[in-house]
C-alpha cells in the first residue's frame, strides 16, 4: 500500500493506485508488519500498481517511521541559547565574581634555638700591679725577717759583723718579735707570690671565689694578687685539623669527612666560665654542621666543596659566637666514602669517568667524519650518491674509532 499527502495537516488520506511515488522516509503502514520502505533524498519513478518499489541501499538496514509523523506541521522551533561547549577549570574559592578571595596563612618557620651564657659574663681588664712593686715587697718582707731575727739576737756574732751590724744581746723571742715575723713573712710571699710573666697571645681569667674578677692581657713581669685563681687562655689564632667525622653527600651516601678549623677566642670569659670545655663544644659543632651540610668527594664538583665550605663556616660560627669563640673558616680537607659504601662506589665513579670517556671519544669521531665528508663534497673531490655517502661514513667511523682505539691502548 502506498500512500499520498494532500494536506499539510497532521493527518494523512491513503489511496490505492496512487501515480505519485511517495515521499522520502514513507513506509508501509505500521501494523501490517511490513518492512520499511528505504530513504532515498530524492523523488523517485513511480512503480505500478499493485508492485512494491524495490530497495534503493540493499546494504543497509532502515527503521520503520509512521508516516503522520513525517508531516507534522510544527511552528518553528524557537532558539535555544547555548553556552559554548568548552570544558573549562573549576573555579576555586576567590575566583568566583564578587568574591575575595582567601588568605592563606604564612606558615612561620620555628627559629633554631640559640645558645645563650650569663649576660654578666663580660671580658674586662683585671687589676695588676707592675712586677717591681711586687718585687720591691718581696724585698722588704725579706728584709723584715732579718731585722726581727736580730733584733730576737738570733743572729749569730759572726754573720753580724760580716753584715756590719752591730752587737746585740737581743731581747729574745717575744710576742712583739713574733708579730713582726708574722707580718715580714705575709709581706714577702705576697710580693714574691704575685709575680707573673704575661706572655704574647697568652691570657688570664682571674676568679676569687667563685666570681670572675677580670681578665689580663698583658705581657711581662707584673704582679697579681695571688688569692685569684688564675686560668690560662690561648687567645692565638688557632687551627685544627678534625678527625674523620660521619657525613653524607647530597644524595644521602656516607661519607667520612676530615675538616680544617680556623678559629680563635674572642671573649675569655665566656669561652672559660660561658662552657665547660670551649674546645669540645667546638667539636661538636663541626660535627653537628657536617650532618647537616651535604658535602662531595674532593676532585668532582669544586663550586659544590667552596659552597659547603661556606655554609659550615656560618653554622659553626652561628654556634660558636655565643660562647667567645670567632671561627673563620671551616673547609672539608679529605672526603671519603664510608667503608661499607666505598667499593660500590668506586666501581660506580670508574663507570661514569668510563662512560664520559667514551661520549666524548664518539662526539670527537663524530665531528672529525662529518669534517671529512663536508670538505670532500664541499670541494668536488668526489661526487657521492646517498648509498655511497653511507659507505665512506661507515668506513671513516670504523677507522677513526680503531685509531682511538690504539692510541688509547
Amino acid at each position: 500500500m502506498s500512500t499520498n499527502t494532500t494536506s499539510s495537516t497532521d493527518s494523512s488520506t491513503p489511496s490505492t493506485g496512487s501515480s505519485t511515488a511517495p515521499p522520502t522516509g514513507s513506509s508501509a503502514d505500521p501494523s501490517a508488519g511490513a518492512s520499511a520502505e528505504p530513504c532515498t533524498g530524492a523523488r523517485a519513478v513511480a512503480p505500478e500498481a499493485g508492485t512494491r518499489p524495490a530497495r534503493l541501499i540493499h546494504n543497509e538496514a532502515t527503521t520503520e517511521i509512521p508516516v503522520h509523523l513525517l508531516f507534522r506541521d510544527d511552528p518553528d522551533p524557537a532558539p535555544v541559547p547555548l553556552r559554548p561547549a568548552v570544558v573549562a577549570r573549576r573555579q576555586g574559592p576567590g575566583e568566583r565574581p564578587g568574591e575575595r578571595p582567601a588568605t592563606r596563612r604564612p606558615v612561620n618557620a620555628r627559629p633554631r634555638p640559640v645558645p645563650s651564657v650569663d649576660p654578666e659574663l663580660r671580658e674586662r681588664p683585671a687589676r695588676v700591679l707592675p712586677g717591681a712593686a711586687g718585687v720591691a715587697a718581696g724585698l722588704c718582707g725579706v728584709a723584715g725577717c732579718a731585722a726581727t731575727s736580730w733584733w730576737a739576737g738570733l743572729v749569730p756574732p759572726l754573720a753580724a759583723q760580716a753584715m756590719g751590724l752591730p752587737a746585740y744581746a737581743g731581747a729574745g723571742l717575744g710576742p712583739a718579735q713574733w708579730a713582726a715575723y708574722a707580718a715580714a713573712g705575709v709581706l714577702g710571699m705576697f710580693g714574691f707570690g704575685g709575680l707573673a710573666r704575661g706572655r704574647t697571645g697568652r691570657a688570664w681569667v682571674l676568679g676569687l671565689f667563685g666570681r670572675y674578677r677580670g681578665t689580663v692581657r698583658r705581657t711581662g713581669l707584673m704582679w697579681v694578687n695571688p688569692l685569684l685563681l688564675r686560668h690560662r687562655v690561648d687567645v692565638r689564632l688557632r687551627h685544627w685539623r678534625s678527625e674523620p667525622m660521619p657525613a653524607a653527600d647530597g644524595n644521602g651516601v656516607a661519607l667520612r669527612a676530615v675538616t680544617l678549623v680556623v678559629w680563635r677566642v674572642r671573649d675569655t670569659v665566656k669561652a672559660t666560665l660561658g662552657v665547660e670545655d670551649h674546645e669540645t663544644y667546638l667539636r661538636e659543632c663541626v660535627e653537628a654542621a657536617l650532618a647537616r651540610v651535604p658535602v662531595e668527594p674532593l676532585g668532582t664538583v669544586r663550586s659544590s666543596a667552596d659552597v659547603a665550605g661556606d655554609t659550615l663556616t656560618r653554622l659553626v660560627a652561628a654556634d660558636a659566637a655565643p660562647v667567645g669563640l670567632e671561627v673563620f673558616s671551616v673547609r672539608p680537607v679529605r672526603v671519603e666514602y664510608a667503608p661499607e659504601v666505598a667499593a660500590a662506589m668506586h666501581r660506580r665513579r670508574i663507570a661514569a669517568l668510563d662512560a664520559a670517556q667514551r661520549a666524548s671519544v664518539l662526539t670527537s669521531v663524530v665531528d672529525s667524519v662529518e669534517d671529512t665528508v663536508t670538505r670532500l663534497t664541499m670541494r668536488g673531490l668526489v661526487e657521492l650518491d646517498d648509498y655511497e655517502r653511507k659507505v665512506l661514513v661507515k668506513d671513516l667511523t670504523v677507522a677513526f674509532c680503531a685509531g682511538r682505539g690504539d692510541t688509547g691502548a
